[in-house]
């Protein structure tokens, strides 16, 4: 249960993406394979907790600079991933987080709000050069008025290339919403 937080900004694909763990840590390796390959409840609330300390910074930070409703959105599974699997390990990880991120007192929880539309191959497997063309067009917003002047943290589990979180915050942006890019870990 000593997880180290170590938020740090990366630039991938031109993009500011932050993670809050280093994976090549054991302890990081442990929680994010039990949280994904499980669904650990443990594993989740654990990740909540950590993503809670940073989350609470984070919005406070910018209610001091914007009227923006805040949002929190995982990147979601194509419907026959999750299907397969049984559940969106990064929502176990939103699920778990304090009431004050989910209904609305900090932030609200919405993971319906963007969708993947086309079924892509597993990022892992793929070499560094085809995951951005992989998750190209892959993401649509659901309701662009439910993201049109808000702020958005898309989260999501682990990120090497930003591939995933760049062209799932596409649709975001193009909807008029203003995009944060968090990761649990940077593999």
């Amino acid at each position: 249960e000593d997880v180290p937080l170590l938020p740090t900004v990366h630039e991938l694909l031109g993009t500011r993406i932050t993670t809050l763990m280093d994976y090549r840590q054991s302890e990081v390796q442990d929680l994010v394979r039990s949280l994904k390959y499980d669904g650990s409840g443990h594993a989740a609330r654990l990740a909540a907790q950590l993503l809670a300390d940073f989350l609470r910074e984070e919005i406070s930070s910018h209610r001091s600079f914007s009227q923006r409703k805040v949002l929190i959105i995982p990147v979601p599974l194509h419907s026959s991933r999750a299907r397969e699997r049984g559940f969106n390990q990064i929502e176990l990880v939103l699920k778990a987080l304090p009431q004050e991120f989910r209904d609305g007192a900090l932030s609200t929880l919405m993971p319906g709000a963007l969708l993947r539309i086309r079924e892509t191959k597993q990022q892992t497997r793929l070499h560094r050069s085809e995951r951005l063309s992989n998750v190209a067009g892959a993401f649509a917003v659901f309701e662009e008025a439910f993201v049109n002047k808000k702020h958005i943290f898309l989260i999501d589990d682990v990120t090497t290339t930003g591939a995933t979180l760049v062209n799932a915050a596409t649709p975001l942006r193009r909807a008029g919403a203003e995009v944060t890019l968090l990761a649990l870990a940077r593999a």
